[in-house]
């Protein structure tokens, strides 16, 4: 029962989080390119780290876990830990890494789906299904051009930001409302 609750409270910090940094990135783009770099590679620590305790969460209670998300969790704590020690390579980070994460965050999101629909139902199944398939787009896009990566990233990255902390925010409230 203790166990379920934390990764609900994770899950709701790092929603809360998410969301607050989407705001700020949706309302100031310019400094995506600038000196926010130490923020987002805390997020991709702190998301990384949720992956990699879900993992092990799902491990020890059903005997397997989707590896999908202990894999993402290693690339998104390494990509944390990259930015977070290089920060001024931050432009090239937002460019190239977070079209990387999103992909790898979604692929993520989408193998944990089977788990969101048994705890949260179906109105979050379908939620996050639609929301990770976007994001698995964007990611592409992205990637394919860099050019619009960097003079879009803003913008994208700050609404796609607030989708995912929605996302989190739901998985979360549903994790602790079974749990009360």
């Amino acid at each position: 029962m203790k166990k379920g609750r934390v990764l609900g409270i994770v899950e709701l910090i790092l929603g809360i989080l998410l969301i607050l940094l989407g705001l700020f990135t949706f309302l100031h783009p310019s400094s995506v390119l600038g000196g926010i770099a130490a923020v987002y590679g805390a997020i991709a620590l702190i998301t990384g780290i949720a992956d990699i305790v879900f993992y092990a969460k799902m491990e020890r209670r059903t005997g397997f876990g989707p590896v999908v998300s202990l894999v993402t969790g290693i690339l998104s704590v390494i990509a944390g830990i990259l930015i977070l020690f290089n920060l001024s390579a931050g432009a090239w980070l937002v460019a190239t890494l977070f079209p990387i994460w999103f992909l790898a965050h979604c692929i993520s999101r989408l193998a944990q789906l089977p788990f969101t629909r048994m705890t949260s139902g179906s109105a979050a199944f379908w939620f996050s299904l639609v929301l990770n398939i976007l994001g698995l787009v964007l990611g592409i896009l992205l990637l394919a051009n860099p050019v619009l990566s960097i003079l879009s990233s803003g913008w994208i990255i700050g609404a796609y930001l607030i989708a995912l902390g929605m996302d989190s925010l739901f998985y979360a409230l549903s994790l602790l409302s079974n749990r009360l």
